[in-house]
């Protein structure tokens, strides 16, 4: 069909009513995986917890493609695992799967020839097989340790030939198994973290107060007698937009910030008579360095601040932070 064919044949109402008519379709076929989430499933994750080894993920076709994001998702949230493909693997890459491994075969037909070929050497090699297919009676399905059930209805194709609510469908399900394991390994944001520590996640749950606050000179501070437009000469300089009311030991007393400054002159106050003490914000907010930055950021977001102190334990000044320092850090 030339462009010109296809362009007449085009409408926005179909278009509008295939879109919402396959999400409806994938919606009803991942929410029809509730029904399936039994023993099988328990036994699953059970199995992969128990290996010594790795989760090897293996498909072909369109299944191939799922069967390397659950592998991806699996190896990022605590489940060591990788994808290897069945055409390959009777090439060689069979090898890299030892006794000790698990495999996880996806295959919506439970037919695939690739998959078939390679399954009695893999459990000839004593590796376990668990399928995800969407015939329970099929070769695959019938070969495995454990099946899985990731059948659909129909696909969301108007042919119910394109792979589409049954690639969900598996996909769902792979993340339900993903998810089962991480809770049951206690893996923690922490751990997250650190398996992507040069992505935006990583910034955000690493990143800790003490790596983006500001210290020593760059946090203006005087003490409580000090003349308020001394002090405010001392705001200015530090282009912090405050300034730390502190006491000799270094325990901060108050804050008085740009925003306090404009809204003495709308008061029209003597900014010449009179010391900072006298204008400051007493007991200001403030948070340890030891905390991590996100929670600075839920802190002036909840509080509508834009600045916060950063005090020991003993509330002594040891920093501070504003929003543009988060923002500078990426971790907004």
């Amino acid at each position: 069909m030339n462009p010109s064919q296809t362009a007449s044949r085009f409408s926005p109402e179909r278009a509008l009513e295939l879109g919402r008519q396959t999400l409806s379709i994938e919606a009803a076929a991942v929410d029809a995986l509730k029904n399936r989430i039994n023993d099988d499933f328990a036994k699953a994750v059970e199995l992969i917890l128990a290996s010594k080894g790795r989760l090897i993920v293996s498909g072909m076709g369109k299944s191939g493609h799922i069967a390397r994001k659950i592998a991806a998702t699996m190896a990022s949230t605590g489940t060591p695992a990788y994808f290897v493909h069945p055409g390959e693997a009777s090439h060689g890459d069979l090898g890299m799967i030892t006794r000790e491994d698990v495999l996880l075969a996806l295959s919506n037909s439970g037919e695939s020839e690739e998959l078939l070929r390679i399954v009695p050497l893999v459990k000839r090699s004593g590796a376990r097989l668990i399928s995800m297919t969407g015939v329970p009676t099929s070769t695959l399905a019938r070969e495995a340790d454990i099946h899985l059930d990731a059948g659909v209805a129909q696909e969301a194709c108007p042919h119910n030939l394109a792979p589409t609510a049954s690639t969900t469908a598996a996909l769902a399900l792979g993340d339900a198994l993903a998810v089962a394991l991480l809770d049951a390994r206690g893996f923690s944001p922490e751990d997250f973290a650190r398996s992507h520590p040069g992505g935006s996640l990583g910034r955000r749950l690493l990143t800790h107060v003490r790596d983006v606050m500001r210290a020593g000179e760059q946090v203006p501070s005087v003490g409580p007698e000090t003349g308020i437009t001394d002090a405010i000469i001392a705001m200015s300089r530090g282009g912090l937009g405050l300034v730390v009311i502190t006491d000799t030991a270094g325990k901060a007393l108050g804050i008085f910030t740009d925003g306090d400054l404009r809204r003495a002159f709308e008061k029209r106050l003597d900014l010449q008579q009179g010391n900072i003490a006298s204008v400051m914000h007493p007991a200001p907010r403030s948070i340890g360095p030891d905390r991590l930055a996100v929670e600075a950021v839920e802190m002036m977001e909840r509080l509508r601040i834009n600045a916060l102190l950063v005090v020991d334990t003993d509330g002594c000044l040891v920093g501070a932070l504003n929003m543009h320092d988060l923002f500078t850090a990426k971790v907004i």
